[in-house]
């Protein structure tokens, strides 16, 4: 517990300081007690006399209501003050707000008249007719009327941007809170770059990723080996037992790399400079908190946003269904304690998941009844837990795989309040899957809103919209447990 009240707290400071600490003057730490609250709250109460007694589900709701709201008004309290005839931040600026990072804070500097014309020439009145032009300090709203389709206007008011000016400018293309949409230029960090002195980027660094592979290998390998059944007296006594964790940390490792490498390769589709997929090592818990890329380039559009964010749920799925599904046929079935759960490996309920049901009757058929659990294989633990990551991956909030296809299923803002109900509804989830509990109180950390693409306008297609909706059918499948009838009918 207190391992995870560390990590908890070392996430939530790191994010609350990356999303917020340039919008207000408020201390970052006053920021993070705040949200750290309810966990402190709950930890403390896990630790007292009082463990065994059920938390007080008003106490709980209020500390999740009020919590969130004392760190919005903390917010606001600590904004900078706006200057005489400034404009109060808008829903513009916030939409351009990652782009505006990347370009490292460059401010826009005074446009002379023969370039407001020239940028008044850029876009076409048949295509996107330019009504108005907002100076901020660090971008150009371009606000008009949108004549043609998202997708037209956008490559040709970029196509004469880049003619006239370059790459000086990023084009982006966003939904108003009008429903219009307007355009933004903000400077162009490749271009700042190439002012620059000459120094190579280093994208891809193999050494670093083989090296966190390594370690991530022996730490699962020795988790493994504990999920084997060795004890730290028999290890001791014969080393060689260690690698009894292989079947475990390799079959894990494929899957976790194998759905890194799903963004990877959509990432490559579209040229958007990726790092290779980092494992990060521990050594206790799983034996690894999962792996990452990092995509160093502005996503181009919303299409691009699907494609890379499901990508790697999909390519993690048809790793750890074939592994799960022979983990579980060779796993053993054991009596149903009070203690069965998604989580507990030693004795696994299978009702406890709509998927994990139905993959349990297909490895196990007639020998697995209603009043039995599974004493998981350690391949069976690699892919349920393969499962789990997947589902977990899928939530549709902030920048999680899910709140990417919903941002680019329904757009940024629709997308955001999904995020916002889903949190609750996970919440409400805690009361069947306990396990999930540290996950729901992470998804109040995680903002909300997804950075946008440079053309978060231009909608789907009707295939990426119908793939988006089986997969977040997917996710309701592995987090939901397993009705009474089809549970009866199963078993």
């Amino acid at each position: 517990m207190l391992i995870l009240l560390l990590l908890l707290s070392i996430f939530t400071y790191y994010v609350v300081k990356k999303s917020v600490a340039d919008l207000t003057r408020t201390p970052t730490w006053m920021l993070w007690l705040v949200m750290m609250i309810p966990a402190f709250v709950l930890a403390f109460w896990s630790l007292s006399d009082r463990a065994d007694e059920p938390f007080p589900i008003a106490v709980l709701l209020g500390l999740f209501i009020v919590c969130p709201v004392l760190y919005w008004f903390l917010i606001q309290w600590g904004r900078t003050p706006q200057k005489a005839g400034q404009q109060t931040p808008s829903a513009q600026q916030t939409a351009t707000e990652a782009v505006r990072a990347a370009a490292e804070k460059a401010a826009i500097p005074p446009l002379e008249k023969e370039e407001e014309a020239t940028i008044q020439h850029c876009f076409p009145w048949s295509v996107y007719y330019l009504q108005n032009i907002e100076y901020r300090p660090q971008a150009l709203i371009c606000k008009g009327q949108l004549r043609s389709s998202p997708t037209v206007a956008y490559n040709t008011v970029r196509a004469n941007i880049e003619t006239h000016f370059g790459k000086r400018f990023l084009v982006v293309f966003q939904e108003g809170l009008n429903g219009k949409p307007f355009f933004a230029l903000v400077p162009n960090p490749e271009r700042q770059k190439a002012n620059q002195p000459a120094r190579p980027e280093k994208l891809a660094r193999p050494g670093l990723a083989l090296g966190l592979l390594v370690a991530t290998l022996f730490t699962t390998t020795m988790v493994g080996a504990f999920i084997a059944g060795v004890t730290e007296e028999s290890w001791q006594a014969d080393p060689n037992l260690f690698w009894l964790g292989l079947p475990y940390a390799l079959s894990l490792l494929l899957i976790l790399g194998t759905h890194e490498f799903g963004h990877y390769m959509a990432a490559q589709r579209y040229k958007m400079k990726a790092t290779l997929p980092y494992f990060i090592p521990i050594p206790f818990f799983l034996g690894t908190f999962g792996a990452f890329i990092q995509l160093r380039s502005p996503v181009p559009n919303r299409r691009a946003l699907f494609d890379v964010g499901i990508a790697g749920p999909l390519a993690g799925l048809v790793m750890a269904l074939p592994l799960l599904i022979w983990g579980l046929a060779h796993s053993e079935i054991v009596p149903m304690p009070e203690t069965a759960s998604l989580l507990n490996f030693e004795a696994l309920d299978p009702g406890a998941s709509i998927a994990l049901a139905l993959l349990s009757k297909l490895a196990l058929g007639s020998q697995l009844g209603m009043d039995q659990a599974i004493h998981l294989h350690p391949v069976a633990v690699s892919g349920c837990l393969g499962l789990v990551v997947t589902a977990l991956n899928l939530m549709p909030v902030g920048q999680l795989d899910g709140g990417h296809i919903v941002h680019a299923m329904y757009g940024q803002r629709n997308g955001a309040i999904i995020g916002q109900v889903c949190r609750f509804l996970v919440l409400g989830l805690t009361f069947v899957h306990s396990e999930l509990f540290i996950w729901a109180i992470l998804l109040f950390f995680i903002p909300a809103i997804d950075e946008p693409a440079l053309n978060d306008v231009s909608e789907l297609d009707d295939k990426r919209d119908l793939l988006g909706l089986i997969t977040l059918t997917l996710l309701v499948l592995i987090v939901l447990p397993t009705p009474g009838p089809l549970k009866a009918l199963l078993f």
